[in-house]
């Protein structure tokens, strides 16, 4: 219906242009956006205010002749003009129904489109460091992550999601000399214990492991312990193998998978931090001061240079991530975007400056990023701070196992990523409509039983019956669910546009919340075959396009609840 009232609003346009009222040159962006009231009508465009001046008339005047000039169309019911020369559009009946039968015809497919064009994307998100369990931050970043891979390959992009491992620096000393200190009986409160050590019970874990000779499979490899505490080497490769199988096992246990595992270590072990490091030489834009090798990002937006190789000769985080993202670009993906934490925010900048300096073709603002606030926990309105299983945050784990897969991914990506969340267990765990993820599946359960009754009744759903009388759909409860029904494929173009999962979300509940009124005012199981079968296509198509939006967000969508 948008694309039918933008191509009519076109047409009158190139009418007015013929007629001399606006200049012929003039190639106006035309917007058109469903109302919030439907008392103002289905539809509504400011199209007359946009060009009021370029006519060099009254916004209203102009209203006026746009509808005047509007071609014929079955579609509209009416138009009206609204405060300063805004243009209300009422669907027709007959024409908003259609979408019925278009939905039932596409089935799964429906929302789906090409306008990816096979484009290569690749989606780096979580990325956690292999030093301890998926925190709940982790969680959003996956939720948020996953969502947007399945919304891009939904409007036809050919999506690659990769995790990158960093499996080296600091943090994984630390995490070796945690574990041996573990395997060596001392505890975290020892004297002895590491100052930047790991305390978790995770880390009791592993080393049992590691002292038992355990072997764990991650991803990439297979690693057998050595079973020696002073073999700091051998604990370390076991311990970086024994968390990634445990993450692992935590995005699995959440429905999350990666196409591909990117190694930090692998950067050095090939060669690629080095030879970053000379593509930025020769490219001029390094230089050394106070012992250590500066990059000069000043000259491409940074608010000071950074450094690149310390006085003492190794590499700061800077240089091997601006190498890691050249890598993405040699292996042609032009379209990259990296869902992370806020507290990356530094690196964006940073990172880009860097991949500018190379002088290899990288477009500015490349790559592109989706940055998630902070998550906090709470039950009973107090905030949850520990796991024992982490020792010092909640786990992704632990929300899976309080509130279940569905919950855990709803909540975590129904609101924007730039906006601090509060994630409610109590609301979670709640069958009530106060959960939104509970008043979504509902809706879907809501169908689903009245499709056992009609069959129960001997009144198996007649689809030729149904689909010859969808006119009948024309009370204002149903006519709100039809106008939410046609744009859902909008709602999902949008959302993977503009990387906001949270609008599928959104959609959903909107659309439940139409469902949910319409099914308490208009009345399904009457003796009327075809009212009651026209009632029924409409709970059907709705029960789709949640299953479709449902499968968006990585939920499942319930036949019983």
């Amino acid at each position: 219906m948008k694309d039918t009232i933008v191509s009519l609003l076109e047409g009158a346009v190139t009418a007015l242009k013929h007629q001399g009222v606006l200049p012929n040159d003039l190639q106006p962006s035309i917007k058109v956006d469903p109302t919030k009231d439907k008392a103002h009508g289905d539809y509504a465009t400011n199209l007359a205010l946009m060009l009021a001046k370029p006519a060099g008339k009254n916004p209203r005047e102009l209203a006026n002749m746009l509808v005047s000039a509007l071609p014929e169309s079955d579609a509209i019911q009416k138009t009206e003009i609204a405060g300063p020369g805004f243009i209300n559009f009422f669907a027709a009946a007959d024409a908003a129904a259609k979408i019925v039968a278009q939905v039932l015809d596409c089935g799964d497919t429906f929302g789906r489109s090409l306008i990816g064009k096979g484009e290569k994307v690749q989606v780096e998100f979580v990325s956690a460091n292999p030093t301890g369990p998926l925190h709940v931050g982790h969680g959003r970043g996956a939720a948020i992550g996953d969502c947007l891979c399945r919304l891009l390959e939904a409007t036809g992009y050919d999506v690659t999601r990769e995790f990158y491992y960093n499996d080296a620096g600091a943090q994984i000393a630390n995490l070796a000399r945690s574990v041996q200190a573990r395997a060596k009986g001392l505890g975290p409160d020892n004297p002895s214990w590491p100052e930047d050590g790991y305390r978790g019970e995770y880390i009791a874990d592993v080393a049992k492991d590691y002292l038992a000779g355990e072997t764990v499979s991650a991803d990439d490899r297979e690693v057998t312990a050595k079973a020696d505490p002073e073999d700091l080497d051998a604990i370390q490769a076991f311990a970086v193998a024994w968390l990634r199988r445990e993450q692992d096992l935590d995005l699995k246990a959440f429905g999350v998978e990666f196409d591909v595992y990117f190694l930090e270590s692998s950067l050095y072990n090939d060669g690629k931090v080095a030879a970053t490091v000379e593509k930025l030489i020769a490219a001029g834009h390094t230089y050394e001061d106070d012992g250590a090798m500066w990059l000069r990002t000043t000259d491409f937006g940074d608010d000071k240079d950074r450094v690149m190789r310390k006085r003492d000769g190794g590499y700061t985080y800077f240089l091997p991530d601006v190498a890691y993202h050249l890598d993405k670009w040699q292996r042609g993906f032009k379209t990259v975007i990296n869902e992370q934490g806020a507290d990356h925010h530094s690196t964006v900048t940073r990172v880009r400056a860097g991949l500018q300096a190379l002088e290899v073709g990288i477009p500015k603002g490349w790559p592109d990023y989706v940055l998630h606030q902070m998550v906090m926990v709470t039950r009973s309105g107090v905030e949850v701070k520990l796991s024992k299983r982490a020792g010092s945050y909640v786990t992704v784990r632990d929300l899976i196992d309080e509130v279940g897969r569905d919950a855990t991914r709803f909540f975590l990506a129904a609101r924007r990523a730039d906006s601090q969340l509060t994630f409610d267990i109590d609301l979670a765990r709640s069958q009530s409509n106060d959960n939104p993820v509970y008043y979504v599946q509902y809706a879907h359960a809501r169908v689903c039983s009245m499709l056992r009754k009609a069959h129960d009744a001997d009144q198996p759903f007649d689809h030729p019956l149904a689909l010859a009388n969808l006119a009948l759909l024309d009370s204002d409860q149903e006519k709100a669910v039809l106008n939410r029904l046609a744009r859902f494929p909008e709602v999902v173009e949008t959302a993977a546009k503009n990387r906001e999962p949270q609008q599928v979300a959104q959609y959903l509940l909107d659309l439940s919340g139409d469902f949910h009124t319409c099914y308490n005012a208009v009345k399904v199981m009457v003796d009327d075959d075809t009212l009651r079968n026209t009632r029924l296509a409409l709970g059907l198509a709705t029960r789709q396009v949640l299953r479709n939006g449902l499968d968006l967000m990585g939920v499942s969508a319930p036949e019983e609840m």
